[in-house]
């Protein structure tokens, strides 16, 4: 099973390709804002992040319902944390 989690946009690493570093539960990697970017996404936003890439952007109280939600999925949460470590856009 492959979940978005909510990470936060903390800073914008490269503009022109649309990198940006997120932190996911504590977790910081840089990651692929540029599906989102027609949005208009800035420093604070939060994204539903998948294998490196922000697909969507999302409230704050979406995103710690979300995160709370997973954090009870146990495993399932882990390996999608897994996945997060091994998809970093470099």
């Amino acid at each position: 099973m492959c979940l978005g989690i909510p990470g936060q946009i903390i800073e914008f690493v490269d503009e022109a390709n649309y990198i940006a570093k997120v932190d996911v539960s504590g977790v910081r990697r840089n990651i692929s804002v540029a599906l989102v970017h027609p949005d208009g996404i800035d420093i604070g936003d939060w994204v539903l992040v998948h294998v490196g890439f922000a697909m969507s952007k999302i409230d704050e109280s979406e995103a710690q319902e979300t995160l709370r939600l997973l954090e009870q999925m146990g495993q399932m949460y882990d390996d999608e944390l897994d996945a997060l470590y091994e998809s970093e856009i470099a």
